[in-house]
């Protein structure tokens, strides 16, 4: 995990993540500057491949089988939860989300319910948080305020 972050945080501050920036921002703006926009989103992709394809291989070694029942909607919903509560477009947010999102059900071992309800409460309170997080802090817990309020993106 730690080389993955220092990966990213190495990209965010150079050239290549500024040039990312500048086209999640305004694509056309980018590409009228002379940036290469599908050349540097294919890179972009291939990053996030790359970085996801590590994790994949460790978690398999982990776990040393994995088939496609390992992975339910449940975890890509966990997983788009921990950084749409934590901030997306930020290099912090998706670690708070994390943090605040896998700490919060231990909560739960404190109350000494049954399984079969501990698994149900989790998911109302991961749907609490992120109904929460969308009304109330709509960037995140550590994006960036939306400049001109809560009127909506760029026309």
């Amino acid at each position: 995990m730690l080389l993955a972050l220092g990966l990213v945080w190495r990209i965010v501050h150079s050239p290549l993540g500024r040039n990312l920036v500048a086209i999640r921002e305004d694509e056309d703006v980018a590409r009228v500057a002379a940036k290469d926009v599908p050349g540097l989103k294919l890179t972009a992709f291939a990053v996030g491949c790359g970085i996801a394809a590590g994790a994949g291989a460790l978690y398999a070694h982990y776990l040393r089988f994995v088939d496609p029942t390992s992975f339910t909607i449940m975890e890509s919903v966990f997983a788009l939860t921990i950084v749409i509560a934590g901030g997306a477009g930020t290099f912090w947010g998706p670690l708070a989300g994390a943090a605040v999102l896998v700490t919060l059900p231990e909560v739960l071992r404190f109350l000494d319910l049954p399984a079969a309800a501990a698994a149900n409460v989790r998911q109302i309170l991961y749907g609490g948080v992120l109904i929460a997080v969308l009304r109330w802090r709509p960037q995140g817990l550590l994006g960036r305020a939306i400049p001109g309020g809560q009127k909506g993106l760029r026309q």
